[in-house]
């Protein structure tokens, strides 16, 4: 088993998405010994944005790049060998004003690129990253879940079937900023789920 973690807190080690992300790994590896981790921090590391520049490059023909053209293609192609070679993916993803951070929808950008982890058919569109499974950790100030509020859950389900990655399970910490008991039972809550997913 190859797992990539995916962390995308601004908090370093202070991060609640990134604590639980570890917990989950930890079972995996506890679970399978043999399995390799990858880690990408893009708290620490975040992956440059979408611009007009990264477009103009992405369509040129690769002989046609000029030095920093190649350069920027080649930030987005590393992140994409890195999710094609995993069998396993650990997302760990706070809620930021309702949405997923700037920095996990920078990665998402990345590894969007047609014909190589998605592709359009005459049936619609076909995801090429099949055969994977995705634990995504979901951590909230407030509560959100199963409320028209969380707009995380369908957009990362959404983007990770788009992308072939149809078996994935989501894991909730939720009112971590409503008082020091609340974030205890949040964290008690979100680790029984994960020892539930995942046998040691």
């Amino acid at each position: 088993m190859n797992i990539l973690q995916i962390n995308s807190s601004v908090r370093a080690d202070a991060s609640h998405s990134s604590r639980l992300a570890n917990e989950v790994v930890q079972r995996l590896l506890a679970a399978n010994p043999e399995a390799s981790l990858n880690l990408r921090d893009l708290g620490r590391t975040p992956q440059p944005m979408l611009d007009e520049a990264a477009l103009q490059a992405l369509f040129t023909p690769a002989e046609q790049r000029n030095a920093a053209q190649a350069a920027r293609v080649a930030l987005d192609d590393a992140l994409i060998a890195e999710i094609q070679a995993a069998d396993t993916l650990v997302l760990a993803a706070p809620m930021y004003n309702f949405a997923v951070p700037v920095q996990l929808k920078n990665w998402i950008d990345a590894i969007s690129r047609a014909q190589v982890t998605f592709r359009y058919t005459a049936n619609g569109p076909e995801g090429l990253l099949t055969g994977k499974k995705a634990y995504v950790v979901l951590t909230r100030g407030g509560v959100h879940r199963n409320m028209p509020s969380d707009t995380q859950t369908p957009y990362l389900k959404t983007f990770l079937g788009f992308l072939g990655i149809s078996e994935v399970e989501f894991v909730y910490a939720e009112g971590l900023a409503m008082g020091a008991d609340a974030e205890q039972s949040a964290f008690a809550a979100a680790t029984q789920q994960i020892q539930e997913l995942i046998a040691a």
